[in-house]
């Protein structure tokens, strides 16, 4: 069961890292990430966001790429969130595909 201070917190950094991949995809053109969602750990010293990325194509390289700069995604976290967390928790990434699972779900449906 998920603390208040948790939930909040992982709403928090839910807004946060949605405006943070919106701007740097709206360089990349074609490619859409979102955050579906962040679950932050009891002790909130770990953070894990879940993305979603369309075209479900290229999820594996956007969230490759995503991971190797977990640094500086973190860091402009922390400068977004300064004066309301002491400390940001560490990022860990997970692909979200539970928008291919309802798509296969359709198609098995319509069959």
């Amino acid at each position: 069961m998920e603390s208040t201070r948790q939930a909040k917190i992982s709403r928090l950094l839910q807004k946060e890292l949605s405006e943070i991949f919106r701007q740097q995809t709206a360089k990349t053109h074609g490619v859409i990430v979102s955050v579906s969602g962040v679950r932050t750990s009891p002790d909130l010293s770990v953070a894990k966001v879940y993305l979603s990325v369309f075209p479900s194509e290229q999820s594996a390289a956007v969230l490759e790429n995503i991971s190797k700069s977990a640094k500086t995604v973190r860091y402009e976290l922390a400068q977004k969130v300064r004066f309301q967390l002491r400390k940001v928790p560490e990022l860990q990434f997970y692909l979200d595909d539970t928008l291919d699972y309802l798509e296969n779900i359709d198609s098995l449906l319509r069959q």
